[in-house]
C-alpha cells in the first residue's frame, strides 16, 4: 500500500465571491463617466437632482465593501483549512474510527463497528460493494451495545475481492416483534494522507475520503476474532 505523507491543499473555487469585483469595477467606471458626462451637460437652469447619483455612489460602495469583506472571509478559512491539514499529517499511516458505513478493503480485511441500542432478536450483516451489491452476509451479535465485524474480503462464494475496493456495511436487526431496530455503523481503516477540497480537510483511507469532523478515536482497539 502506496502511503502518501504530504497534504494535498487543493485549492476550493472562489470563483462566485471574487469574480464580482473586476465585474464591479467595470460597471462603478461606466457609472462615474455616465454620472459626470450628465453632470457636465445638465441644463443649468433644470439641474438634475443629484441626491440620487450620491445614494447610487453609497450603494456601489456597499457592495465594493462587502466583496471585499467575502474574499478576506474566504482566504481565512483556507488559511484556517490549511492549518487543520498540517495539524492532522501526524495521522498518516495510524488506524482511526470514524462516523460512517464504508470502509476500504486493505490488505483483505475491511473493519466495522456497529452498536445495537437493545438486544435484537436477529442481526444480519450484510456487506455491499460500491455498486449497492452484496457480495457477503452472515449473522452479527444479538446482544446490545457496540460489535466489532471483521470482513476477510472473501464473498458469500469464496471469492477474494481485490484490496483498493470500497465496501458498506448494512445491518438488519430486529427485535422479538420483528420490528426493525435502528443501528449506527462506524469504520476502521489506515491514513493515506490528508487533501483539502471544497473548504473542508479529508482524511485519505486508501481511496475512501473522510472528512476530518468525522474523526471517532485514533489507534481505536478493534477485535479481529469475530
Amino acid at each position: 500500500m502506496t502511503t502518501t505523507t504530504g497534504v494535498n491543499a487543493t485549492q476550493p473555487t472562489t470563483s462566485s465571491s471574487t469574480s464580482g469585483v473586476p465585474d464591479f469595477t467595470s460597471n462603478f467606471n461606466t457609472f462615474l463617466t455616465l454620472l459626470t458626462t450628465q453632470l457636465q451637460n445638465q441644463d443649468p437652469l433644470s439641474p438634475v437632482d443629484t441626491s440620487q447619483f450620491t445614494q447610487q455612489l453609497v450603494g456601489f460602495s456597499e457592495v465594493e465593501q462587502q466583496i471585499n469583506t467575502n474574499s478576506n472571509l474566504q482566504q481565512l478559512i483556507q488559511l484556517q483549512n490549511n492549518d487543520a491539514a498540517i495539524a492532522a499529517t501526524p495521522l498518516v499511516g495510524t488506524t482511526i474510527q470514524y462516523n460512517s458505513a464504508t470502509a476500504p478493503l486493505s490488505s483483505s480485511q475491511a473493519g466495522f463497528a456497529y452498536n445495537l441500542p437493545s438486544k435484537a432478536s436477529s442481526v444480519n450483516l450484510l456487506v455491499e460493494d460500491a455498486s449497492g451489491n452484496v457480495v457477503y452476509s452472515t449473522s452479527g451479535n444479538t446482544a446490545a451495545g457496540t460489535h466489532d465485524f471483521v470482513w476477510d474480503g472473501k464473498t458469500s462464494a469464496g471469492v477474494q475481492m481485490p484490496d483498493g475496493g470500497q465496501y458498506t456495511l448494512q445491518v438488519v436487526a430486529t427485535d422479538a416483534s420483528q420490528n426493525a431496530i435502528t443501528t449506527t455503523v462506524s469504520s476502521f481503516g489506515v491514513v493515506d494522507g490528508v487533501n483539502i477540497a471544497n473548504n473542508t480537510t479529508n482524511l485519505d483511507l486508501s481511496g475512501v475520503s473522510v472528512p476530518l469532523s468525522e474523526l471517532l478515536a485514533i489507534n481505536p482497539k478493534i477485535d479481529t476474532s469475530k
